[in-house]
């Protein structure tokens, strides 16, 4: 006989309690459906390797081949339920121990569903299902799922907490012992979504916003960067206070496009996210929606910059009366795990124009009586930020030392009399002094200089 207990095997599927929704996954629903109609039923051939094959498919079809072991302990750190929820928010000795208890034996049958390997689903239907040697053939045919020694594709990188705990599950057999790890990891990532990734954007999902998390954010981190190196402290220090739960402010970075601004708070959100910091980038279309991007993340035990990119309003535009309402307090306060980093090339974020200024001394009987109010409240807008961080354009001897710096970073070996007219020249013909500029113009060099070896 085989050495598969299918019985065994359906009952610690059917016992999962906190963590059932793991059964919803495609390929655990998959392998589910395979024991299903080897248990309740005598199958034919060709319903097992119909089954086995759709299993097989939806495995290799994941997010990166991976074994099954690999796949259901990534399923366990990525799930939301009342254990993860509440190891979120408490330390594991304040988590309610019955809830510990449930959680702990329902990884000691998630541990022996993944071990259900090809090889021993194979043996048990040449033995119990095969009628004939071409059946017996086929079954033998039938691909391994065991891709764990599988070479020459590139899996998808976790985030060091991720690793870290991973490594503990897949080093031990007993994933029940591994609870009080599993509920520290959610203290420190967060659950659901939010431990599966770091960066997401609010956009539209089916006809409604929603979050979508970023599989691939940019990787840009804070050794990147050379020049604007004050500017950039600023926003670090108030980040490193907001990540340790002090208080700290809501950042406006303003100034000349190319210098640097968006990435400063991309390679900052990088630096954090270890520590549980979260970014979510909304689209300036999308600000009416700031109260319920709040509400979904108010509570969450991670830190949250709500990043607005290139932010400006045209003088018909409402939406600012959000972000304003939320940047001073309205009824709905800002949650304290949440602050507002903004980029913009404009010092004053609402389009005033000399009309407006004019309003203050017309005789238009169409025109507003309280003008002034309004252009005050026009103004007003940036000033709601606590911090303020100036990115003006490098003059030369700046823009040159960028320049340098990234040369030297790169290992491009070039007279420095030559790099200095080659980037002037550049900047020339190209987009102006600025930092983006200048990493263009070592782009350029780097491949030219390679292209002549």
């Amino acid at each position: 006989m085989a050495t598969i207990n299918v019985n065994e095997l359906m009952l610690a599927f059917d016992s999962l309690c906190v963590y059932r929704n793991l059964i919803n996954d495609r390929v655990i629903k998959k392998l589910y459906e395979l024991g299903v109609l080897v248990y309740r039923k005598e199958p034919g051939a060709d319903e097992f390797i119909r089954k086995y094959n759709e299993f097989f498919f939806e495995l290799a079809n994941s997010s990166s081949i991976q074994s099954l072991k690999e796949h259901v302990i990534k399923l366990i750190l990525f799930d939301e339920n009342p254990f993860s929820r509440q190891s979120e928010k408490l330390p594991f000795d304040s988590i309610n121990e019955i809830l510990i208890d449930a959680a702990s034996k329902d990884l000691d049958r998630l541990y022996y569903i993944s071990c259900i390997t090809s090889d021993v689903l194979k043996e048990y239907a040449l033995e119990n299902i095969c009628t004939c040697e071409v059946e017996k053939r086929f079954v033998n045919s039938l691909p391994a799922w065991d891709f764990e020694n599988i070479r020459g594709y590139e899996q998808k990188k976790l985030s060091h907490n991720c690793e870290k705990i991973t490594d503990i599950f897949t080093s031990r057999s007993n994933w029940g012992e591994c609870v009080k790890y599993l509920s520290d990891f959610y203290y420190t990532n967060g659950c659901g979504i939010f431990a599966r990734y770091n960066a997401f954007v609010w956009e539209p999902a089916e006809g409604e916003p929603s979050l979508r998390g970023i599989e691939s954010p940019d990787p840009i981190c804070l050794s990147d960067f050379i020049g604007y190196e004050q500017e950039r402290l600023e926003v670090i220090e108030n980040t490193e206070k907001f990540v340790r739960g002090l208080p700290a402010n809501n950042v406006l970075l303003y100034g000349d496009r190319g210098t640097g601004k968006s990435s400063t708070v991309k390679a900052i959100a990088n630096e954090y996210k270890d520590q549980g910091l979260r970014i979510i980038e909304i689209p300036r279309k999308y600000l009416v929606d700031f109260p319920a991007v709040l509400r979904m993340i108010k509570g969450r035990n991670c830190k949250f910059i709500v990043f607005i990119d290139d932010l400006a309003f045209e003088d018909s535009e409402e939406s600012y009366t959000v972000l304003k309402s939320v940047l001073e307090g309205g009824v709905e306060n800002r949650p304290d795990n949440v602050l507002i980093y903004a980029t913009s090339n404009r010092r004053h974020l609402i389009k005033e124009k000399f009309s407006d200024r004019a309003g203050l001394r017309t005789v238009d009987h169409d025109d507003e009586v309280r003008a002034k109010d309004t252009q005050q409240e026009k103004l007003s807008l940036s000033e709601r930020f606590g911090i303020t961080v100036i990115f003006s354009s490098p003059d030369k001897k700046r823009f040159l030392q960028i320049v340098e710096g990234l040369v030297a970073k790169r290992g491009i070996n070039i007279d420095k009399d030559r790099l200095q007219r080659e980037a002037m020249r550049w900047e020339l013909m190209y987009n102006g002094r600025s930092a983006r500029t200048a990493r263009q113009f070592v782009d350029w060099l780097e491949g030219s200089e390679n292209l002549r070896k």
